[in-house]
């Protein structure tokens, strides 16, 4: 990792961080808060990804992959931006789907990190946090007080993460 793109992990966690802590703060507001920043961010991705493929990816193997993904993320911002007018007991679905598969995203990484005998540890408790998150969200799927608490409280762990993962030291082969 880069010194700038160690500087931006830890600038992004702690952006993650200011907005758990504001989301907290305003529980009542929170949800709007939630959907509002996991909405730009999703619609920000997807731009980044679209513009790196037509910069770059676009001459590489499997470059395209990147424009498809671009366009999913993309669509996702919007579709979440767009979530305001309908019940929330879909946001709160909506956001469970995420988490689950936030959560076993992370989990896969990390068995295929462990076979591949590198750092698992980590991505593995950041997997199982988001499953836990996700479990506990439909036990207590009717206050969404305490559903945006549950929320922050996973994005305060995965921002402190985030930040570790920055100061990291990270291993480089040498060719000599």
């Amino acid at each position: 990792m880069t010194t700038f793109q160690r500087i931006r992990a830890c600038f992004a966690g702690l952006i993650a961080l200011c907005f758990a802590i504001v989301a907290m703060i305003y529980p009542d507001k929170g949800f709007i808060l939630i959907m509002a920043g996991l909405g730009i961010s999703l619609f920000l991705s997807g731009v980044r990804m679209v513009i790196y493929y037509f910069s770059m990816a676009r001459h590489m193997v499997g470059g395209r992959y990147m424009l498809y993904l671009g366009l999913i993320v993309l669509d996702f911002g919007m579709f979440t931006l767009a979530l305001s007018d309908i019940p929330r007991i879909y946001i709160v679905t909506y956001l469970l789907g995420c988490n689950v598969f936030a959560g076993a995203i992370e989990i896969m990484r990390a068995l295929e990190s462990k076979r591949l005998n590198c750092s698992w540890k980590l991505n593995m408790s950041r997997g199982i946090t988001d499953l836990l998150i996700a479990v506990t969200c439909c036990v207590f799927v009717s206050s969404t007080r305490v559903l945006v608490y549950l929320y922050c409280l996973g994005l305060i762990y995965v921002s402190c993460i985030r930040i570790i993962n920055a100061f990291r030291r990270t291993a480089i082969v040498y060719i000599q």
